[in-house]
């Protein structure tokens, strides 16, 4: 009997991968920003990544309480919200802003449209520019006791110069900015450690820093070192790997991602180098978001047998 074939609905092939597993992954993917975010910062860090974080996961428990609605804070997506949204605040930053923007991104973004896998765009990144257009001083100051000064692109947009040891700084991440997105290397290992755990795509991040850095190249200033900050200055590398990777605002396609990629390095190349701030990945990622609909309707596969092109 046991040889039998048995036959059940589809689907036939099962991943053992869940939300929950997947969620805990970038989580841990995280961690090596998270932790030099601290070590460099202080313990205000700490502090505002775990006030961020509970902030998310209670706005969730909540509102689904209040609504009725089956709990869903053990898939560990609100967690994630919280971390990414925690790694784009400045250290200093009071503690209440980034809780608010935790409310508004699980509240807002999040629940009600209907929860995990519809919200329309990157939860955390509209918790952030909500804040950026609510506190713009706050979210812009990064003076530290320890840490001041101008961030690397700042001093870009200033027409600073940088020279190798600028780019090893930003490299390692001994430069003033938001939390999460100092250090290029721990960002790095996370999003090798996301794509060895086949998690996400490099298609994007690889497609995305590509574009800036041609974008910077050809519109900002044909000098490799410019260029290089651009790449490892601000928080492209933390967006491309952990926030524009995002499964539900994000193209499925392959064709679709390489495009969804050259419009994120578009859209961050022309408001780092034409716009008024120095920085553009948070806006260049929801603003893609958007348009992630009309990117699948147009990459989308034809099926076989349907729409072939007629002779």
């Amino acid at each position: 009997m046991s040889k039998l074939l048995n036959v059940s609905a589809s689907p036939h092939v099962r991943s053992k991968e869940t939300t929950q597993s997947i969620m805990a992954d970038v989580c841990i993917a995280m961690l090596p920003a998270t932790a030099f975010g601290v070590f460099h910062f202080g313990f205000h860090a700490l502090l505002v990544l775990i006030v961020t974080v509970a902030a998310c996961v209670l706005s969730e428990y909540v509102f689904q309480k209040i609504m009725k609605l089956p709990l869903t804070v053990s898939d560990m997506s609100a967690v994630v919200t919280g971390m990414i949204l925690a790694l784009n605040m400045p250290a200093n930053i009071p503690l209440w802003i980034p809780a608010l923007g935790g409310v508004f991104a699980i509240i807002v973004v999040k629940q009600l449209y209907g929860g995990i896998g519809q919200n329309f765009m990157n939860p955390a990144l509209a918790g952030r520019c909500f804040l950026l257009i609510s506190f713009a001083g706050k979210m812009s100051d990064f003076a530290m006791d320890s840490w001041s000064g101008a961030t690397p692109l700042a001093q870009l947009k200033a027409g600073e110069a940088m020279d190798a040891a600028d780019l090893m700084g930003m490299f390692i991440g001994k430069i003033p900015g938001t939390i999460g997105e100092v250090s290029v290397v721990a960002l790095l290992v996370g999003g090798i450690y996301l794509a060895a755990k086949k998690v996400i795509s490099l298609r994007i991040p690889v497609t995305y820093i590509l574009t800036v850095a041609v974008f910077a190249f050809i519109f900002g200033k044909q000098d490799m070192n410019y260029v290089l900050a651009h790449i490892c200055g601000g928080g492209l590398v933390f967006g491309a790997f952990f926030m524009a990777t995002d499964y539900v605002t994000s193209p499925i396609t392959p064709k679709g991602q390489i495009v969804f990629g050259v419009l994120l390095g578009i859209l961050t190349g022309l408001f780092r180098i034409f716009g008024g701030s120095a920085e553009g990945v948070s806006y260049a990622i929801i603003i893609s978001n958007l348009l992630v609909p009309l990117i699948e309707r147009f990459t989308l596969p034809a099926a076989f047998g349907k729409e072939g092109k007629k002779s």
